[in-house]
């Protein structure tokens, strides 16, 4: 498709169902004039279906979150996985899992993200441990709602949002929200113990595994 952009001109164009699962409003946008359209004998014309996540280009998302993971690293080592789910459309929730070393550096690796790039646009970051599957969102849940005080591990701020979120007070700027959900202790002023998980040992796992059949569970 050839044509050309005249930058002072302007047309309401919209609504448009958006990635977001919402139609975002009319706006004025610059006007395309077509002048010439080429193409081949039975052409093939890649698009893409939007909608509420998870749709095509979601996995676009997707594949994306796995190529800049290795970046994200450059900057923030202690990162060990990142997830950024269908639920949150995949810029409005950043699930990471650390190496937690020192007290604080759950927030150091929010405040760090917000400031790596579009990941500014993220509306909600939530840290947990290393040993956290990030994409299991059953186990990031139990986290959260297990090891959050909600006074104390939470970092709320004001900044740059993605365009599309109709929620903030101002265009494209509204609150967003970090989420330290990682186990605390003394050196983080815990000053009660913290609860070892239940965990079943291999050797027990194997013994149900092994006499399974003998327990007349069917």
């Amino acid at each position: 498709i050839e044509g050309y952009v005249d930058p002072h001109e302007h047309r309401l164009e919209g609504p448009f169902g958006d990635h977001t699962g919402f139609y975002t409003p009319a706006e004025p946008f610059p006007v395309f004039h077509v002048t010439a359209v080429t193409h081949r004998r039975e052409p093939i014309y890649p698009t893409t279906v939007v909608g509420r996540p998870p749709m095509e280009d979601y996995w676009m998302g997707k594949a994306t979150e796995r190529l800049f993971l290795p970046l994200m690293r450059l900057f923030l080592g202690e990162i060990v996985d990142v997830n950024m789910p269908a639920e949150g459309v995949f810029h409005n929730l950043v699930i990471v899992s650390i190496r937690k070393r020192y007290p604080g550096h759950p927030r150091k690796v929010i405040h760090g993200l917000w400031g790596l790039g579009l990941m500014m646009l993220a509306k909600a970051i939530v840290v947990v441990d290393h040993d956290v599957n990030v994409h299991d969102l059953s186990e990031v849940a139990w986290r959260v709602l297990g090891n959050v005080d909600w006074r104390r591990d939470v970092v709320i701020v004001e900044g740059p949002v993605d365009h599309l979120d109709h929620s903030a007070f101002r265009h494209s700027y509204g609150g967003k929200i970090g989420v330290d959900a990682t186990a605390k202790g003394p050196e983080d002023g815990h000053e009660r113990g913290w609860p070892e998980e239940i965990v079943m040992s291999p050797e027990i796992k194997a013994l149900v595994d092994r006499r399974w059949n003998e327990y007349g569970i069917r």
